[in-house]
């Protein structure tokens, strides 16, 4: 893996993403919103990947599968007009399939291939697998860190828009009712990331984002997440509670205790 097979991958992407840009032209935002977001995901992997003191090679393989993580998005968005998972397709295993189906990464050796796709196939699953190469789960915890990174990026930039235009795509759809689910509650303050399944409303969905942090993988993340003010931005988008004090106390305190150095992920 070097630079030339990166930029000759980028340009494939470049032009795959196009076609959905020239199609129903009510799609293009969220198209691009899923293209901009795959090229901060390629910055963020790279970031951490130089602080951790990943060589070149491995930061080409880094930005590769950066590079193509949402592939599946635009065929997603493209059939079922939303970016949630549950309603439409797994976009992970959508994206797979396309990879394999345009053999745009036939020109790497099969190991090399393989790894991809398996990192592509985890990194929206609930948790990683315990039985894999150290390899895999290396670039899975690159990769979701970068990805949750820019995600946190897009919401908080989405909730302190002056506009107060709606994107459902964004919201999964959820309506804006007052209150938080019991279970949302139960779960962040047990140390879990949110169950899905129990999302009843908008503000659940943005306690679910703020929980993440359960899911982060390198202290160079948390250190970014807590200079950029990811979870404080959330918060502020919040209803006053009780409750909710409560859950960002918890969640501000694992935060720091990681960056702290006093339970750093073991590689």
């Amino acid at each position: 893996m070097n630079e030339e097979i990166v930029e000759k991958l980028e340009s494939w992407f470049t032009s795959y993403v196009q076609k959905f840009k020239s199609g129903n032209p009510d799609w293009q935002p969220n198209i691009i919103l899923k293209e901009e977001h795959t090229g901060r995901v390629c910055k963020e992997i790279l970031d951490i990947g130089r602080k951790i003191g990943l060589n070149d090679e491995d930061l080409c393989l880094a930005k590769v599968i950066a590079l193509f993580h949402d592939i599946g998005r635009f065929e997603q968005f493209a059939r079922y007009q939303t970016f949630v998972d549950r309603n439409s397709v797994n976009h992970a295993v959508l994206g797979v399939k396309i990879l394999k189906e345009t053999g745009v990464l036939n020109r790497l050796d099969k190991s090399l291939r393989d790894l991809i796709l398996r990192v592509i196939l985890y990194h929206n699953r609930f948790a990683l697998p315990k039985k894999e190469t150290g390899k895999c789960l290396l670039f899975a915890k690159l990769l979701r860190d970068a990805d949750k990174l820019d995600i946190w990026r897009v919401v908080t930039d989405y909730y302190r828009q002056e506009n107060g235009k709606r994107n459902t795509a964004i919201e999964l759809g959820l309506p804006d009712t007052p209150g938080i689910s019991s279970n949302v509650y139960r779960d962040l303050m047990d140390g879990r990331i949110v169950n899905v399944a129990h999302l009843k409303n908008l503000n659940d969905f943005k306690l679910l984002q703020i929980g993440w942090i359960y899911d982060i993988n390198f202290v160079q993340t948390f250190q970014c997440v807590r200079e950029r003010g990811y979870l404080e931005m959330i918060r502020d988008v919040l209803p006053e509670s009780e409750k909710i004090a409560e859950i960002f106390n918890v969640l501000q305190a694992h935060m720091n205790e990681q960056i702290r150095g006093k339970r750093l992920c073991d590689l």
